[in-house]
């Protein structure tokens, strides 16, 4: 099994998935701890809210682990064969160590698609 992350700074998972062009892939050791297998660095015309292809390079992994997405982006890579699990979870190898472990991840904060835009304001 491969595990992608979201890590735009390849230290914390991030969130807007779909805006996200850094990656850190994990598999496991002989042991079954996470292994840091790849780190994608893409260009912007690569993100995947950008791409549009078949043959983007996260769709070879089984999960993507994500800090926040909208369900049409699930949807999207569920068509890829790739399971989204967002999480509020912040490290890639705690994640990868649970997935891993067959644990679950806590639940995301409700994802915001304003873009920073503070709408309780208005």
């Amino acid at each position: 099994m491969k595990i992608g992350i979201t890590s735009q700074n390849f230290r914390t998972i991030t969130g807007h998935a779909g805006k996200t062009r850094r990656f850190l892939i994990f598999g496991q050791d002989e042991t079954g701890r996470p292994l840091e297998l790849q780190r994608l660095d893409l260009p912007k015309t690569m993100s995947l809210h950008a791409y549009h292809g078949s043959d983007h390079p996260i769709f070879q992994v089984d999960l993507l682990v994500c800090g926040s997405c909208g369900q049409g982006f699930i949807q999207r890579m569920a068509a890829h064969g790739v399971q989204v699990i967002p999480t509020r979870e912040e490290d890639p190898v705690r994640a990868a160590k649970a997935l891993f472990a067959g644990e679950t991840l806590p639940p995301p904060a409700p994802h915001d698609q304003t873009d920073g835009v503070d709408i309780s304001r208005s």
